[in-house]
């Protein structure tokens, strides 16, 4: 994302927060978030995805919030009007066809407006059906989980986004030839399914709290948010959003630094890093053991500031408009070991897996009619854990190694710790060495990480496998 879409988000929350006061607040943040929706849209080589894709998020936010509200709440005058608000918008971007807008609201010129209306009405309609007749029950809540993780793999998986792509690009008569995984760019759907799972996770074990329309859509689509996290949950979302607002001039004192630092680690220090940093484009031309380093230093510390750069603009982003979205990161690399490491990098995620996945895995394994040792357990839950985030990457055989090397160095760490323990206390009369065996832990978990990301910043295994004999000084 570039510097000055940065700004205009900076600004439109900004903006956002001075208009949206008192009972404007709520409808404004649904407005700004659902046309930033279609703004921040990436262009695409199919014809008019770049404007349905869109209309497809706007969908699956609706569809989310019918099947875990509960019923008595559906009929609410204001969840009609919400309802209203969010078609109004969408036919507004339409009707942006007409006025040579094209590239400033949208990336290409949206359908007929015929088109558009025929789409809203059939959606709408089957909507309204949906709110008479379905209830939030567990059967439709595990289809909608179902089709959630299909979708999920679907533009994950190179080979099913191409015949996808393939096929939407019959339908808009263009060359099937040319269909290729990268044209479903569909903006922030990862970040969406996550919410979307949680809300419906959370709806089947009967936790979820009570939203209205606009609200839920709201944390759905929160701009700031859309595209790089943090993955919020609903409850701690509306807290925020349904408390009175603190005063401006307190709200820009906490946004205005974690702003600055954010742009900072962007676009000087992970921009600057990138330039050398660990690619597909260098590491076939690495034939010095040093220069392998430095590109991989450069990598392991580009995509901690990359990231971390966009988590502190959308936090403060966030603060503007009176939201606290959660940390993402808390000094990663100073962690002692990977358990330290995985709970103070990309924290929201990781918080995620263990909630919907890790916990309820290990509660499974522990219950069985024939348990698992310890061990095992620990083993199979830990590596299948950080397989699954590997994949939420990309379903590539790369994303599957970084996952078991994780995976397999959190096993190993957790089942040393353990011997370790009741062996190590005499360090504790020892100050000195023990800040110095803090140091080496530091150390040694950094470099694991850091050799890790040869799996993910590269596309291949082969590629990955003679990266890794140049670090090793065989060529």
């Amino acid at each position: 994302m570039s510097l000055t879409i940065l700004l205009i988000l900076i600004a439109a929350a900004l903006l956002a927060r001075l208009l949206g006061r008192g009972r404007l607040r709520v409808p404004l943040l649904l407005v700004v978030s659902v046309l930033a929706v279609f703004w921040l849209q990436p262009a695409t080589p199919i014809r008019r995805l770049d404007f349905w894709l869109p209309v497809a998020t706007l969908t699956l936010a609706v569809l989310g919030w019918l099947l875990t509200v509960q019923p008595d709440q559906r009929w609410r005058r204001g969840n009609a009007l919400a309802g209203g608000l969010v078609v109004g918008v969408v036919l507004l971007v339409a009707l942006t066809r007409y006025l040579n807008l094209d590239g400033i609201l949208t990336p290409s010129r949206p359908p007929q407006l015929h088109t558009v209306l025929i789409v809203l009405a059939a959606l709408s309609l089957a909507g309204l059906a949906l709110a008479r007749w379905s209830q939030p029950q567990r059967g439709w809540l595990w289809v909608a989980f179902a089709a959630l993780v299909g979708l999920l793999v679907v533009l994950k998986l190179p080979p099913l986004a191409t015949t996808v792509s393939a096929g939407l690009r019959a339908l808009a008569s263009q060359d099937t030839s040319l269909a290729s995984a990268g044209d479903l760019r569909w903006l922030g759907f990862s970040y969406l399914a996550f919410r979307l799972i949680h809300t419906i996770r959370d709806r089947q074990a009967g936790r979820l709290p009570d939203a209205t329309l606009a609200e839920y859509l709201v944390y759905m689509m929160f701009f700031p948010a859309l595209m790089a996290g943090p993955i919020d949950r609903l409850e701690r979302f509306l807290k925020d959003l349904r408390a009175p607002q603190a005063p401006l001039e307190e709200d820009l004192l906490a946004a205005a630094p974690r702003l600055a630092v954010g742009l900072l680690r962007k676009f000087v220090l992970a921009d600057t890093l990138g330039l050398v940093a660990l690619g597909a484009a260098n590491a076939p031309h690495l034939q010095s053991t040093a220069w392998a380093w430095v590109a991989l230093y450069a990598y392991a510390f580009q995509i901690f500031f990359d990231f971390a750069g966009y988590s502190d603009i959308a936090i403060g982003a966030g603060r503007l408009l009176g939201i606290q979205l959660p940390e993402n990161f808390n000094a990663p690399y100073r962690r002692s070991n990977l358990a330290l490491f995985w709970n103070n990098w990309h924290m929201t995620l990781t918080q995620w897996f263990r909630a919907y996945f890790f916990n309820p895995l290990t509660r499974s394994l522990r219950r069985a009619r024939h348990p698992l040792s310890t061990g095992a357990t620990i083993l199979l839950t830990q590596v299948s854990t950080m397989v699954l985030i590997g994949l939420w990457h990309g379903i590539t055989w790369n994303f599957v190694l970084w996952g078991v090397w994780h995976g397999l160095g959190m096993f190993v760490q957790n089942r040393y710790s353990e011997w370790a323990r009741p062996r190590m206390g005499w360090l504790e009369s020892h100050p000195r060495l023990q800040q110095a065996v803090g140091v080496l832990n530091v150390l040694a978990t950094f470099h694991f990480v850091a050799l890790g990301w040869v799996w993910f910043a590269l596309p291949t295994p082969a590629l990955s496998l003679s990266v890794f004999k140049v670090l090793l000084g065989r060529l």
